[in-house]
Formats: structure tokens, sequence, C-alpha cells
């Protein structure tokens, strides 16, 4: 679905970002995999990802909390002189809190992972995009919580309601220039940001959806492979919910 294209994707250490870097290394592209950190397991599976599918796959490390080391790593992956296809944004963080106890630098910190970097990373990527002259597809990770709110997630679904706001209005901006803007609303996911959750809680959630099961990241990633491909063509501007019914 994207045999010789070349993309970027944010998060790849773990979770829907690692599951990502896996089925796109499975289609046939080469991947700038970018992470907060190397690891000797990261480096290890990066490796063994190569000796599979023979994908091309560049690792980049930068920590999305510092603005210039964003930048830094968007001109690094320049400095390659690839046209780049397709960006998935899926870098994240969270700070759960009720209401009253919401701080300003929690909110400082969720925005800065989850909106103002991504944002910064984009626009540099996006002037690879336009270099290539064949468009591309940027896919950005929200939540259902940025659709729906959720008890306890103020700062983590208000940026990510931001990010479905910029979405939209990158899609306008963007669409004369053949480039795709869509956006993710992943649910409840079996991903290590539900490990510390009370089983009680994440039960009752699970209840909450049609499906009446957690999401894989598999799933997601399938998901974001087609916003990715050419069988989504002709969607931009639009929020895909992978929730299991939970929103039903």
């Amino acid at each position: 679905m994207i045999q010789g294209k070349t993309a970027v994707i944010t998060g790849c250490l773990q979770g829907i970002g690692r599951s990502t870097l896996d089925i796109f290394a499975k289609s046939g592209a080469t991947i700038f995999a970018c992470s907060l950190k190397k690891t000797d397991e990261y480096t290890f599976h990066l490796s063994e990802l190569y000796q599979r599918y023979n994908s091309e796959i560049i690792p980049v490390y930068f920590d999305m909390m510092d603005n210039e080391a964003v930048k830094s790593a968007a001109r690094e992956i320049q400095r390659h002189k690839k046209n780049i296809d397709i960006l998935v944004n899926i870098a994240g963080m969270n700070h759960d809190a009720m209401f009253p106890m919401v701080t300003m630098t929690d909110m400082q910190d969720t925005f800065q992972v989850d909106f103002f970097a991504q944002i910064i990373f984009s626009q540099y990527i996006v002037k690879l995009m336009q270099r290539g002259g064949n468009g591309g597809s940027i896919i950005n990770t929200s939540s259902i919580s940025g659709l729906d709110g959720r008890a306890g997630q103020l700062s983590y679904a208000s940026a990510k309601s931001a990010l479905v706001a910029a979405t939209k209005t990158m899609a306008i901006e963007l669409g004369p220039h053949k480039i795709r803007v869509n956006a993710i609303a992943p649910g409840m996911i079996d991903t290590d940001m539900y490990q510390n959750v009370p089983s009680e809680i994440v039960s009752a959630k699970v209840q909450a959806t049609q499906l009446k099961r957690m999401g894989k990241p598999e799933e997601v990633a399938n998901t974001i492979l087609f916003l990715a491909s050419d069988l989504s063509s002709h969607i931009t501007g639009q929020v895909i919910r992978i929730d299991g019914g939970m929103g039903a």
C-alpha cells in the first residue's frame, strides 16, 4: 500500500507508534523512526525489522519537550534529502488530574508535547512534502478524549481537541498542494498507558464499548496505514474514531 514511499513516524518507542513502525516496514516504506531515546531493545528491534523486510529505517532521537531539539531533528531529516510522502504524529503524553487539581505546569507540558511540538515538527516536514511536488498524507493522533471530554483529563483532552482543530485547518491550507491531513481518535487501546489504571475502571470503560474489548495497537496502525496510502486518496480533514463503538 505504501511500497517505495518515505514516511516520518514519531513515538516509535512503544505502543501505537511501535505497531505503526512495524506495519509500515512490512509494507515496504522507507522510515524515519522518531523516538525519545535510544535503548538496546529498540535498536535490536529496528535491526530485526530491516532483516525481516529489507526496509530502510533511519532512527531519529529527540525530546518533544525541547523545541530546539524538535527543529534540530527536522533539519536532520532534511539533510537526508529525501522527499517525504507521509508524516504520522503519534508521540504524546498525559497528565491526569481532576479539574480543581490541574496545575499550569501540567497543562503547559501536555500542550508542549501533544500540540506545540507537533505543529513545529509538521511545519518542517511539510516543506519536504511540497518540495517533492507529489503531495502527501499527514496523520495526527488525537483521542476520543479530545472529541467527547473525559473526567480527569482536562489537559490531555484540551490538547487533543486543539490538534483536531489544527488538522482541519491544515487540511484546508495544504489541500491545494495535494497534501491530505487527517486525524485518528483512539479509544481504549491496550498499551502501556493503561498499565497503572485500576482494573475496575478499565473494565467499566470496556463495557461501555459496543465491541466489549480493548483495541489493539495494530488495529490503530492499520487505520493509519489506510490514511497514509492511496486507498484514502479522497479523504482529508477528517477525524476517524477507533474506539470499538464507545461513542455509539
